[in-house]
């Protein structure tokens, strides 16, 4: 009865406190997004993801990093090796689990870094205008001018190889369509009553930009960064696949590829296991990315 109350109170169309119309808002999205069948099935791919992560070494059988020369190239299921085995004898699934956590990093550092970026630069132009938004989107136009992959190539070729330099260099390759996102709204933003009457209270431009504009910009963000992470995925992927990400031993699954990609045609499971694991993960964000679209910016499924 008391649960049933609760609900009763979220879901009410006459909220009694600020508060209230928060906590009523974020149950009436997540009642749309858990109607998504296929959002769900992302998240709980995304969740599974996370907990493979956080517990790899309870969950790998076998440490990733020892090789095994006279147990080479095993196939799925022999002698404990669920997955195989590599050309240096190391457990497929072992290193598929502790991927999973570069996986991760990569993910976690780029949502950091090019969605800020990109919200910074796109409120500023939009917010100033003149010459100032000239400048900045010139700048982004030269960015989108290039594929994101040569770019990112070309970023972690100035600055070495390695999984930090990677991850910087998707980020600066990332950032120009959020910027165009936070751009866009703020452009209309700018413009309506409540900014101008904010303005006569004696509100500055910082003031008016991180406090009633960044708000009105998140929910855009948060989905074009839920949808670009496949993407984000596949580029940390290629640069690993080159040999310009995670450096060897480390088990990233790009690089997993690379390696497994001598063997394809008599030994398919050392590169396809990988590239799966990457299907997989890609496929769950752009699920997940279309459901948070449709809570987030339901005009867009219209």
């Amino acid at each position: 009865m008391a649960d049933q109350t609760f609900r009763e109170w979220l879901v009410t169309d006459t909220p009694t406190s600020r508060r209230h119309a928060k906590l009523s808002a974020l149950y009436q999205g997540w009642l749309t997004f858990r109607s998504n069948t296929m959002a769900m099935v992302g998240l709980g791919i995304l969740l599974l993801l996370i907990v493979v992560a956080v517990a790899a070494p309870i969950l790998s059988p076998h440490d990733p990093f020892v090789q095994d020369l006279g147990n080479r190239l095993a196939p799925l299921g022999s002698e404990g090796h669920l997955l195989g085995t590599d050309s240096l004898g190391r457990d497929i699934l072992s290193r598929l689990i502790y991927g999973a956590r570069i996986t991760l990093y990569i993910v976690a550092l780029v949502a950091l870094i090019a969605p800020i970026a990109g919200l910074l630069v796109g409120t500023v132009s939009g917010y100033a205008g003149g010459w100032v938004d000239i400048v900045l989107m010139r700048i982004t136009d030269i960015f989108l001018a290039f594929p994101r992959l040569v770019l990112a190539l070309a970023f972690v070729a100035a600055l070495g190889a390695g999984i930090e330099n990677a991850v910087l260099a998707i980020s600066l390759t990332a950032w120009p369509p959020y910027a165009r996102i936070a751009r866009a709204e703020t452009l209309t933003i700018r413009s309506s009553d409540y900014i101008a009457a904010i303005r006569l209270q004696g509100a500055g431009a910082f003031r008016i930009i991180t406090r009633h504009i960044w708000p009105l910009c998140i929910s855009s963000l948060i989905v074009r960064v839920t949808l670009d992470m496949a993407g984000i995925i596949l580029a940390a992927a290629g640069l690993g696949f080159l040999g310009l990400g995670a450096q060897p031993p480390s088990p990233e699954w790009g690089a997993m590829i690379s390696e497994g990609r001598r063997f394809i045609l008599d030994h398919w499971w050392v590169a396809t296991m990988p590239g799966l694991a990457i299907f997989t993960v890609s496929l769950a964000f752009n699920l997940l990315g279309d459901g948070l679209r449709d809570v987030l910016d339901p005009k867009a499924g219209e």
